[in-house]
C-alpha cells in the first residue's frame, strides 16, 4: 500500500496532539505539590486553608462526602489511594484501620503533636494512637428554654415529663437516641444484650409523643425559634443555639454522657503523604487550633490550643472538669445488637409521626 505524504497543516495538528497532554503535565508539576483533602463540608475556616497555601506552597483539594459511609466505600474503591488526609468519625476509622486503609503515623515528623490533648487519644478506634490525630469531639447534651420550661431538667429521664409534649426536637442518630433510653434504664450505649436493647426500645416508644422533630440538620434554628422548646443536638448546634440564643440552658444527662471523636488519618496509599503531614502540623498549631474549633464548634482536642479561644466560644469548646469520668464512646456492635436497633428506630418514628 503507497504512502501518502501528510500535509503540513496536519503534521502541525498532530504535534499539538501529541505535545498539549505532555505540557500540561509540566505546567501541573510547577504548579506544585497538593494535598486532596476528603472530609465534610465545612470543617476548617478558610483563613487558615488560605494561610496553609500560602506559607507551604501546597494546593488543597477539598474533596467532601455526605457520610462516614460514603468516604469508607470510596477509600475502599480506592483500595486506600486518591486521598491524601481523611477526616471522618471514630468508629468508620476503627473499619478503616482493620481494613487496612490507613497508615501509621511517623510522629517525628509533626512536630506540634504534643499539642494534642490526651484525654481524646488511646480511645477504642486507635488504642496505641498509631494512626489518628483527634480533630474535635462531640457530647450528646439536652438544651431547653427555660422561659418554657418549668421542671428541673438533670437528665434523659427528664425529657419524658408531660409538659414536653409534641415540644422536644432530636437528631436522627438512631444509635444516639435509642441509647439515651438504654442509659436511663441503666445501660452501656454498647450494650449487646439483646432483651435489654428492647426494654429501652419499649421506653423510648413512650417518649414519641413528645417528639416534634426527629433531623439532624440545623436543628438549633428551631430551638432558637421557639419552634421546639428542647433538644438533643450535637455540640456545634449546642454551641450555634447558645451563641444566638444565651438564656438556653445546657444540661450534661446525669445518666451518662455519649460522646464521640472525629480524627484525621493517612489513606495507606495516599498520593503525597508529604503534604498530609505539613497539614497536620500546621492546623495543630496552637492559635491556628483554636481558629479551627471556633470556626468548628466541637470541643477542642488540642489542650494548647484552649487558652487562645476567644471568651465567648470556651464555655462551649473545651470540655467541662470531670465530665470525662462519666463519658462512654459509643462503638461498633454486632450485627444482631445493630439490627434490633434498627427496627426499634423504625417504629419509634412511626410513632412519633416522623
Amino acid at each position: 500500500m503507497k504512502k501518502e505524504k501528510i500535509a503540513k497543516p496536519l503534521l502541525v495538528l498532530l504535534a499539538a496532539l501529541i505535545l498539549i497532554p505532555v505540557l500540561s503535565a509540566v505546567l501541573a508539576c510547577r504548579k506544585g505539590p497538593v494535598l486532596t483533602l476528603y472530609t465534610w463540608e465545612g470543617m476548617f475556616p478558610q483563613e487558615v486553608l488560605d494561610g496553609f497555601e500560602k506559607d507551604t506552597g501546597i494546593k488543597i483539594n477539598y474533596v467532601n462526602f455526605d457520610t462516614d459511609e460514603t468516604m469508607l466505600t470510596k477509600l475502599e474503591a480506592a483500595k486506600g489511594g486518591d486521598y491524601d488526609l481523611v477526616i471522618a468519625d471514630d468508629y468508620i476509622i476503627e473499619t478503616a484501620i482493620s481494613s487496612g486503609l490507613a497508615q501509621k503515623i511517623d510522629k517525628s515528623r509533626i512536630a506540634n503533636y504534643a499539642n494534642i490533648n490526651p484525654i481524646y487519644q488511646k480511645q477504642f478506634y486507635d488504642p496505641k494512637d498509631d494512626y489518628t490525630i483527634p480533630y474535635g469531639a462531640g457530647v450528646q447534651t439536652i438544651v431547653y428554654d427555660p422561659a418554657k420550661i418549668k421542671i428541673d431538667v438533670t437528665g434523659y429521664a427528664d425529657l419524658w415529663a408531660p409538659s414536653f409534649k409534641n415540644n422536644i426536637g432530636i437528631i436522627a442518630n438512631f444509635r444516639v437516641i435509642n441509647g439515651m433510653a438504654l442509659k436511663v434504664t441503666g445501660q452501656s450505649y454498647n450494650t449487646e444484650d439483646l432483651l435489654a436493647i428492647q426494654r429501652a426500645g419499649n421506653l423510648l416508644l413512650s417518649l414519641a409523643p413528645n417528639i416534634r422533630l426527629i433531623r439532624d440538620d440545623d436543628l438549633q434554628n428551631d430551638l432558637v425559634s421557639g419552634e421546639i422548646t428542647a433538644a438533643v443536638m450535637y455540640t456545634s448546634q449546642v454551641t450555634q443555639a447558645k451563641m444566638e440564643k444565651p438564656d438556653l440552658q445546657v444540661v450534661f444527662p446525669q445518666e451518662g454522657i455519649g460522646f464521640g471523636i472525629m480524627a484525621g488519618f493517612i489513606p495507606g496509599k495516599a498520593p503525597n503523604a508529604d503534604a498530609a503531614y505539613a497539614f497536620l502540623n500546621y492546623i495543630l498549631d496552637a492559635e491556628r487550633g483554636a481558629r479551627c474549633f471556633e470556626a468548628l464548634g466541637y470541643y477542642s482536642t488540642f489542650s494548647a490550643s484552649d487558652p487562645y479561644i476567644a471568651e465567648e466560644y470556651k464555655e462551649f469548646l473545651t470540655l467541662p472538669k470531670g465530665f470525662n469520668t462519666n463519658m462512654e464512646m459509643i462503638q461498633n456492635i454486632g450485627e444482631d445488637a445493630e439490627a434490633a436497633h434498627e427496627l426499634i428506630w423504625t417504629a419509634f418514628k412511626a410513632a412519633a409521626g416522623q
